[in-house]
């Protein structure tokens, strides 16, 4: 039954039940967090676990690695021959009596002999074999078949030399990891090698591309996880740690947050009597205490803040946010407590669609009514006595371009709305109904950006063009333009009244702050101009509200926050990056990490300090920390290879790697070798020396479908790597060249797991505990004790697991505070800290593991 001259090891197929170990113990354990060899090869534990009887122990009975018989009528070696090319076969052992469909058998065949789509299964006279019952009855005594992708004409090989060695011999055989061989007549006998137990020392792991024994794959079956629509096959290690889908032990604690949103949004900047400054990222409120060098955060929000305004006492703040795509997460305002953080109330759950474009609080009758703007098509104004929860009235204002509303300040039934091509007042009367009056009628081109009052209530409007209007009322209460004056180049960000009446105007253009006299018909006091590199004005608000010192806060267009004076120089107190975030990359042997982006910044932080910050010619979008600390290396997304000194900030090295984006990029262990993931598909490898400071190319793997995310393996050979389409694709480093057969690599170690695919992370993917079935997976990381994973994806969630994550029914820690994507997130040097980023948002995040 077996052929005398070929390698006697063998496939396990076929097998449908579940993950059954009536083999030997396993010979390492963990403890400590540490994978280690056990004296006396004791296995996870001392005492035998009880449970149900698999299919295969129904069918084949108990086995051994010794001892036992199998029913011809369930279990059958055979030997399957690529039709193509008949030096690649291999001797399979299937389970005949598996719930298994015939044609996912013939797949995961075709996987073993390098066959993609295998179809088809002949015998050497051309008959083709379309069940299991066919090879139990009609093709018992058949020993050898072919594999083909279609119909095919099969040439058998050459006659196969039957071995002499009795039947019972053979099939007791079947019952250990490798099978004697017959002698052949004249030949010397092979000996047998040493046989081996699952669970072996990482030094007795089989290696890639070598055939497998029967047990090897006979622990567990593949993972299939369906993405997008398409199914992915997933093939187990022989020894991986056994699947825990209990919670982890620590869940995530917000401890810092960087940057400030002042790319998109306006009026979002202030200062408390407690003297925290406050504004928000994300869906995150920030109260920020300079002195303390401490962040309290408000996390009530599930999705992002579009907007807020503080109580006129200064102790209380609303905030809006946008609509998310459950129930869970609609349009709403909340209003809570700058001393508790508490939630105190809120309001427009199913009043409000989209989200809230606008919110304000009434100033004259002490802050009890508030607005809101919702910023559906209509854009409908509602005004609420928020105390009670009571709706006091609503309208339509139908203007898609509206970018802010307010109370007046000497009247709370008078509602100012302004936006582009927009300015108009409406008057809230007892029934509820609202009269609108026009100050600036279509087909007005001009973007109203910022309103303020005099303290006898004329209105003070800035614009897009750089001009400044004051309106202010004739006998009969209609508005009038009172005065009118170009105050910056193009665009005003935003206007301030101080208490002594001087008018503060920031440009966003221009980067200019002015001051004006109110008193002197807003005659120009003094002017300042910020650096380039912070941006545009975005909004201003003094640093001692009430007292003038000129002291002032500005948030920038660029996401910074700044603190100055007309008469001084400003000083950074807040860095953000001002476009798209992407890299993110953790120091190997220190809690620094370091972050890349759209505004061609590269920082260096520790926790939630700011080291160094450069600006490159080049948008990056990948980082990767060479293993001695000492090189810092950036993909832009023309190509560019960018090699930084992470002492300094210093850019030591530019190369020209190819003219797509560098999407990924990984150093392997020792660091002489630098692998970098292209859109265009390809991987290019680099030789590096010099502390990885000096770097020669070696050559390209070419590929086809952009990729995403890439790991080395542990000894350097092999790279695994995800595609846009995620699918798990893996290259072999030293003959330049695809592996094509991903069951060839299942036991590979590798050094990170950043791969969003694959066997050991498979449980992220269609976890019956998502609130979010369809989540798609965008970033993902490992401890380096590999105790947990922690993933984001597409709608902003952060989820917590333990490692490896292997079921859908893994459990998991997870919140919430970005609406976009979440880019990247990684463990930092002692697995005790994460830092995220969110992609389009351009927030960076610190989270803390704490005890649950």
């Amino acid at each position: 039954m077996l052929d005398s001259e070929e390698d006697s090891s063998y496939v396990l197929l076929g097998q449908s039940s579940s993950p059954t170990r009536f083999w030997a113990p396993a010979s390492y354990g963990k403890k400590n967090g540490m994978w280690y060899a056990s004296p006396g090869n004791q296995g996870w534990g001392s005492k035998p676990i009880s449970r149900k009887p698999s299919i295969m122990e129904a069918d084949l009975g108990t086995l051994s690695t010794t001892s036992g018989s199998i029913k011809r009528s369930a279990g059958r070696v055979i030997r399957i021959i690529n039709h193509l090319d008949h030096s690649v076969q291999c001797r399979v052992l299937l389970n005949l009596r598996t719930s298994q469909p015939f044609e996912d058998v013939l797949e995961d065949l075709g996987q073993v002999l390098k066959i993609s789509g295998a179809k088809k299964m002949y015998t050497g006279t051309g008959q083709e074999v379309r069940s299991f019952s066919q090879l139990r009855n009609e093709f018992a005594d058949v020993d050898t078949f072919y594999l083909a992708t279609g119909p095919a004409v099969v040439v058998a090989a050459s006659p196969i030399r039957r071995s002499r060695s009795r039947p019972s011999v053979a099939t007791t055989a079947l019952l250990s990891e490798e099978l004697p061989k017959a002698p052949v007549r004249g030949a010397r006998p092979r000996s047998k090698s040493r046989p081996r137990i699952l669970y072996a020392p990482d030094s007795e792991i089989l290696q890639p591309r070598s055939e497998y024994t029967m047990l090897d794959l006979m622990k567990e079956e593949p993972t299939k996880v369906t993405i997008r629509g398409l199914r992915r096959t997933f093939y187990p290690p022989v020894h991986h740690a056994p699947a825990d889908n209990t919670p982890p032990d620590k869940k995530l604690q917000l401890a810092w947050v960087h940057g400030y949103r002042g790319i998109d949004a306006r009026r979002n900047l202030w200062v408390l009597p407690s003297g925290e400054l406050l504004y928000y990222v994300a869906a995150v409120a920030i109260l920020l205490d300079r002195d303390e060098e401490a962040q309290r955060h408000y996390t009530g929000h599930t999705e992002d803040i579009m907007c807020m305004d503080v109580h006129p006492s200064r102790e209380l703040v609303a905030s809006g946010q946008r609509a998310g795509r459950d129930r869970k997460s609609q349009a709403h305002v909340r209003i809570w407590s700058t001393e508790t953080l508490q939630t105190l109330y809120v309001f427009g759950m199913g009043e409000l669609d989209a989200g809230v474009s606008a919110v304000a609080f009434s100033q004259l009758n002490g802050g009890s009514y508030i607005l809101a703007v919702d910023a559906g098509r209509e854009s409908i104004l509602s005004v609420w006595q928020w105390q009670w929860g009571h709706l006091l009235g609503k309208v339509a204002t139908l203007q898609e371009g509206l970018s802010g509303a307010t109370f007046h300040l000497l009247d709370d039934n008078l509602i100012i709305t302004h936006g582009r091509g927009h300015l108009a007042f409406w008057h809230r009367r007892k029934d509820g109904f609202f009269e609108r009056t026009d100050i600036i009628k279509q087909p007005s081109r001009t973007h109203v950006t910022s309103v303020q009052f005099e303290a006898d209530g004329d209105v003070i409007t800035g614009d897009s063009d750089g001009f400044i209007t004051i309106y202010s009322v004739d006998s009969d209460g209609a508005y009038f333009v009172r005065t009118e004056f170009e105050a910056h180049n193009k665009g005003i960000g935003c206007l301030i009244m101080l208490s002594e009446g001087t008018l503060l105007s920031g440009g966003e253009k221009d980067r200019k702050i002015a001051a004006w006299d109110s008193l002197q018909n807003y005659k120009r006091i003094a002017d300042t101009k910020l650096p380039e590199s912070a941006g545009g004005v975005r909004t201003i608000y003094p640093q001692r509200p009430g007292r003038n010192d000129g002291n002032i806060y500005v948030g920038t267009t660029r996401n910074n926050i700044l603190e100055g004076s007309l008469q001084r120089r400003f000083n950074q107190v807040v860095f953000g990056h001002g476009r798209q975030l992407w890299g993110l990359a953790s120091h190997p042997e220190d809690d620094l990490y370091a972050t890349a982006g759209h505004d061609k910044h590269i920082a260096l932080w520790r926790k939630h300090k700011l080291l160094w910050s450069i600006q490159t010619g080049y948008e990056c979008v990948s980082l990767a920390f060479h293993p001695f600390g000492t090189a810092l290396a950036a993909g832009s997304t023309e190509g560019h290879l960018l090699i930084i000194s992470a002492e300094n900030g210093s850019v030591m090295l530019t190369l020209r790697v190819c003219g797509s984006p560098i999407n990924c990029i990984s150093f392997n262990q020792v660091g002489d070798m630098i692998a970098m993931g292209s859109q265009n598909g390809s991987i290019y490898l680099f030789r590096v020396s010099r502390d990885g400071f000096s770097y020669k190319k070696v050559n390209k793997i070419r590929g086809s479908q952009p990729l995403t995310h890439i790991d080395w393996s542990v000894d350097g050979n092999f790279l695994q790597t995800v595609t846009i389409d995620f699918d798990l694709l893996f290259w072999d480093a030293k003959s330049l060249s695809p592996e094509r057969s991903p069951i060839a690599m299942k036991d590979v170690k590798w050094l990170t797991h950043n791969c969003t695919v694959g066997f050991m992370v498979a449980g992220m993917w269609s976890n019956r505990y998502y609130t979010n079935s369809a989540a798609i997976i965008s970033t993902c990381n490992r401890s380096t004790t590999q105790d947990y994973l922690i993933s984001g994806d597409a709608e902003g969630y952060l989820r917590l697991f333990r490692y490896p994550c292997i079921t859908p029914r893994s459990e998991f820690n997870e919140t919430k505070v970005y609406s976009g994507m979440l880019a990247s997130a990684r463990f930092l040097y002692g697995d005790r800290t994460i830092a995220t980023v969110g992609g389009t948002d351009a927030s960076l995040m610190l989270w803390e593991l704490v005890e649950e």
